[in-house]
């Protein structure tokens, strides 16, 4: 298994938007508040990504096979985190950050669709782990073909003076839906607008076809 770190979170006074820092002092105190909840975050999805490890390790001694193909990890970047405060028509203020469930990510891409569920169910029987969110985009696909089972986890860290319990965001899928996603970001990225409606087409088609070709692998993995 290959863990990924997406290492990418920097914040100075400059990226404070305007309107949220009034004053200097005040950006120094949202800097400050960024860097701490930065620091709680990172220590979150260690602890998610070391439990996926052992029990990625544990099938490997018990059962001569790995579920987790690879992770990632990933913190949003202060821009991200800024966008989806204003998508969602939250004030620009300090407390709006705490309301971001998806702060830190842990993409987990496994071999076969029964891998994904074997991961899900091994990692929330954990008493310290507690379900905050679940939606099945595998059963129940986006209707851009998107196909990715999300969790939001809520997991303990312990600090030199007090516990906290973090929120941390799981998306579990296989390599093909990991694929498609990935391509489909990036064409959405490149072309900086609205895809045409026969690209849009296509691209449910190339969902579909990876989805058949996700069952069709699983069969013959269970046939041998």
């Amino acid at each position: 298994m290959i863990l990924e770190k997406k290492e990418k979170f920097v914040i100075n006074e400059d990226m404070i938007p305007a309107d949220m820092s009034v004053t200097i002092d005040h950006a120094k105190e949202i800097v400050k508040v960024f860097s701490d909840l930065r620091m709680r975050y990172q220590a979150a999805i260690k602890e998610v990504s070391t439990k996926l490890e052992v029990l990625d390790n544990e099938y490997s001694v018990r059962y001569d096979y790995n579920p987790i193909h690879h992770m990632q990890c990933r913190i949003k970047s202060i821009e991200s985190i800024m966008d989806k405060i204003e998508r969602k028509g939250w004030p620009k203020e300090i407390e709006s950050v705490y309301k971001v469930m998806d702060f830190a990510g842990v993409r987990v891409v496994c071999n076969y669709i029964d891998d994904i569920y074997t991961v899900e169910e091994s990692l929330l029987r954990q008493d310290d782990i507690k379900l905050l969110k679940r939606k099945d985009y595998i059963k129940k696909p986006k209707e851009s073909g998107y196909r990715s089972l999300h969790l939001v986890v809520e997991v303990p860290i312990f600090l030199s003076d007090r516990t906290y319990h973090m929120p941390v965001e799981i998306q579990i899928r296989t390599i093909a839906m990991d694929t498609w996603a990935s391509l489909e970001h990036e064409l959405k990225y490149k072309s900086k607008k609205e895809l045409p409606g026969y690209v849009v087409q296509e691209l449910r088609n190339c969902a579909r076809s990876m989805a058949e070709l996700d069952a069709s692998m699983e069969r013959i993995h269970k046939m041998l």
